[in-house]
């Protein structure tokens, strides 16, 4: 499918300014709207190249600057130190700004409302976790999301698990050891003892990172497995009124 890209400025209601990356196809269908979250690594080429991969399926999608108040147009060639400081500056009330501006942004370009949804990694993980608390999304996908679970200095997201507007998809490696399964676990219980319909995969051979093919820990089989279930789960939130490519 043709796409147009382009960068965009949107207005955050903290009063601050956040460049995102935006891809859509170029015909005037009413599309599905994606919020693509990104790395700790900014929205540097791959997250780019991710979130066009997901305009050519049939989707609008936008990909925000996180690191806006603190380091715009920070990209990192995945070296944490880099972005350790950006990290430790965010808020959970800025990235909820930052994600109703992008969701907003969709909206009143051509998105369809009811067939919103979001999908991030790593920091964008937790993120699209955190959307899905606040925003009437359709469906969230969770790529290997560290910080929903409570750990040191941080109280994570459980607590607000009732808030839960839609389906998640959660994508796990197995290898992982920034994120132990005991947190995955703490994760699936919060969702299910507040009732919430979610999905829960690991791919048993797999690191953190494991989508990424810029990085050593991109893990080839289970990559292309995540590709297929993450299109079909957010087709499954498209209806009459939004289009995808099949």
């Amino acid at each position: 499918m043709d796409i147009r890209t382009e960068w965009v400025e949107l207005a955050v209601s903290d009063g601050t300014k956040m460049r995102a990356w935006v891809a859509r196809p170029k015909d005037n269908s009413l599309h599905a709207g994606l919020l693509v979250f990104q790395e700790a690594f900014g929205v540097n080429p791959y997250m780019r190249e991710v979130t066009e991969r997901f305009a050519r399926e049939g989707f609008f999608a936008i990909c925000p600057e996180l690191f806006h108040r603190t380091g715009p147009g920070v990209e990192s060639n995945y070296k944490f130190e880099e972005v350790a400081p950006h990290m430790k500056a965010l808020t959970d009330a800025g990235l909820e700004g930052d994600a109703s501006a992008a969701y907003h942004y969709l909206l009143e370009n051509g998105a369809s409302a009811r067939a919103t949804s979001s999908v991030g990694f790593c920091l964008g993980g937790k993120v699209a976790f955190l959307s899905a608390l606040t925003l009437p999304l359709a469906h969230a996908i969770s790529f290997y999301g560290g910080g929903i679970a409570p750990r040191e200095g941080s109280a994570g997201l459980l607590g607000r698990a009732a808030d839960m507007k839609c389906p998640i998809l959660l994508l796990w490696g197995g290898k992982d050891k920034h994120i132990p399964p005991e947190q995955v676990r703490q994760i699936t219980d919060a969702l299910r003892n507040a009732h919430k319909h979610f999905v829960n995969v690991e791919f048993s051979e797999a690191d953190h990172g494991f989508f990424c093919d810029a990085r050593p820990s991109y893990h080839p089989q289970s990559s292309r497995l995540a590709w297929p279930l993450t299109l079909a789960f957010l087709r499954s939130a498209a209806n009459g009124n939004a289009k995808t490519s099949a």
